[in-house]
């Protein structure tokens, strides 16, 4: 074979495989294969897809699914767990604008069960001073209930669980079961501001426990902060350096 077509057959060898690696994906099938990352929507046009039914949020859970069923049964088991959110005037008064918002239209802003409900033959329970909730029920018993439902009251699962336990004392102190008074006030129609719940404690809103407070930030009001970091003295390091003091000059 004479050297002119040895020269072509390498080229046209050399044209070959560069053509082939060229339509090889390189193996970036994991890197390229379909998903929805954090914040991404489909390509339709749709929402994020929620957490899966049963996970556990990243701030743990005192009633995860895996141990604490939907069930009725469950409601018992529930009835042994401690409140783990101190019924101090804060956490009272984010359980009022809760409860206001989503209680009261059935058991009354006082929990006396004379909510709205009643005009449309609706008789939900008392809840309030002399009830089986104030004599009977645990705070888990009345979280299971807000969780799970029972009998003809839905399951309120959509309420964050630290906003339940603030519900929770809420009712305690309309049942004079606290130092604090009973306070039934709540916004109106189209009121903002502090007459609304804070922003959500187990979304993206709220920093993370080690997060620097800068200005106004989510959670702040609500007494949701974590600590702030604390200060750290500067090593040698990092210190200033000086410069040399100059030296008179030498006289000849």
């Amino acid at each position: 074979m004479s050297a002119k077509l040895i020269r072509h057959a390498t080229r046209f060898a050399t044209l070959g495989m560069l053509l082939t690696l060229a339509s090889c994906t390189w193996f970036t099938d994991f890197k390229e294969q379909p998903k929805i990352d954090p914040w991404d929507a489909r390509s339709d046009g749709g929402p994020p897809r929620g957490n899966p039914q049963g996970s556990v949020p990243i701030y743990g859970s005192v009633a995860p699914e895996f141990a604490y069923s939907r069930a009725f049964p469950a409601l018992e088991l529930m009835s042994a767990l401690a409140n783990p959110v101190a019924a101090d005037p804060a956490s009272v008064t984010r359980g009022r604008k809760e409860y206001q918002i989503n209680c009261a239209v059935c058991h009354g802003p006082l929990g006396m069960g004379n909510g709205v409900v009643l005009k449309y033959g609706l008789f939900p329970p008392s809840i309030g001073v002399g009830s089986p909730a104030a004599t009977k029920w645990s705070d888990g018993y009345i979280f299971g209930i807000m969780r799970n439902g029972r009998n003809l009251m839905p399951s309120y699962n959509r309420i964050e669980e630290a906003d339940r336990w603030d519900i929770v004392n809420y009712i305690r102190s309309l049942q004079g079961k606290l130092t604090i008074a009973a306070d039934s006030s709540h916004g109106l129609p189209g009121e903002t501001g502090g007459k609304l719940p804070g922003a959500s404690q187990s979304g993206p809103t709220r920093p993370a426990p080690y997060y620097h407070v800068v200005g106004a930030q989510a959670g702040a009001r609500e007494g949701l902060m974590g600590t702030a970091p604390r200060a750290v003295a500067p090593s040698a390091e990092s210190a200033p350096i000086k410069p040399p003091a100059e030296k008179p000059p030498v006289k000849p």
